[in-house]
């Protein structure tokens, strides 16, 4: 049991770390004069081959388990309406890799994943919307100190900082877009197999990139990008984590995989002070180390009393 949570825990904490490695690497490709639509397009179509070929090699796996579910009497929601669903629920996915790396385009990479984690609190608002139930106290407390973390973290409150109003925004709604990623795919097909589960929801995101950026292809869009940057974006973002999370969320718990996801937050800060030189300072980490707070009491689990 122990030797499964540490393992669960690693899984988790690798999946998050791939993630926060990502917008490091956008900027570096920036750097470089590759654009937004470059960037989101390489990362998911070699996302989707590279889903696609694994999918291939564990067919033979996945086929074994659905035999055995129907061998078991088991009903399960037709597939092609399964395999439209993750698609939809993709294109959240493929609008939040699209508004995160719009937003560091303007915003340092500390002040981006900052804004992304707003995710925790907007995933809150969504609960109680759907669940029409007032959220508890710790949660709401939890909420609290999220937004007064990241009034710190984004350095809002120093007159002599510019911060930009387009980052921001991008930002923001790459927090909504991702907010409703995490809670369309988490209820979705849960029937299939990980990797075609992922097969899909990054095709999903493919096709929304496609349509927003098709006019890039034909306006001196660099397709060295696909071995320039492409491969190292879709193993860290759209490979990766979905496999680990995957593998290692069953093993943790939610609570506390969530607590360990949060990892995510200070490898992105860190890479981006260590590889880009961006500045961090003393407010900014007080205001990170609240947010990691808040994510920890919000998924912390209260100590039953004995019966």
């Amino acid at each position: 049991m122990k030797n499964n949570l540490i393992k669960g825990s690693i899984l988790v904490g690798l999946g998050s770390a791939s993630y926060g490695m990502l917008a490091t690497f956008v900027k570096m490709a920036y750097k470089e004069g590759y654009t937004t639509a470059e960037v989101t397009i390489s990362q998911f179509t070699i996302g989707v081959i590279g889903l696609l070929l694994i999918s291939m090699f564990t067919k033979r796996q996945g086929t074994k388990a659905s035999s055995s579910a129907i061998a078991a009497g088991s009903k399960q929601p037709s597939n092609w309406k399964s395999l439209l669903k993750l698609m939809v629920a993709g294109t959240a996915m493929g609008l939040t890799s699209t508004f995160y790396y719009l937003s560091v385009q303007y915003i340092p990479v500390s002040v981006g994943i900052v804004l992304l984690m707003q995710t925790v609190w907007m995933g809150v608002i969504l609960e109680m919307i759907l669940h029409k139930k007032r959220p508890g106290n710790r949660k709401i407390i939890s909420v609290l100190i999220i937004i007064g973390g990241t009034i710190l973290a984004t350095n809002l409150l120093q007159s002599s900082v510019t911060i930009d109003w387009r980052g921001l925004g991008w930002g923001m709604l790459a927090a909504l877009s991702y907010t409703i990623t995490v809670y369309a795919s988490n209820g979705i097909a849960l029937h299939l197999p990980v990797v075609r589960r992922s097969l899909y929801l990054v095709l999903g995101g493919l096709i929304i990139i496609m349509l927003i950026f098709h006019a890039s292809l034909n306006m001196n869009f660099s397709f060295d990008i696909f071995w320039r940057w492409g491969i190292v974006l879709s193993l860290f973002g759209t490979i990766l984590p979905p496999l680990l999370f995957t593998m290692g969320m069953p093993l943790t718990g939610v609570g506390l995989g969530t607590i360990i996801a949060a990892v995510e937050i200070p490898v992105s800060v860190l890479m981006a002070h260590f590889i880009l030189k961006e500045p961090v300072n003393l407010m900014q980490w007080a205001g990170i180390v609240l947010i990691l707070a808040a994510v920890i009491l919000m998924n912390i689990e209260k100590p039953k009393r004995a019966s």
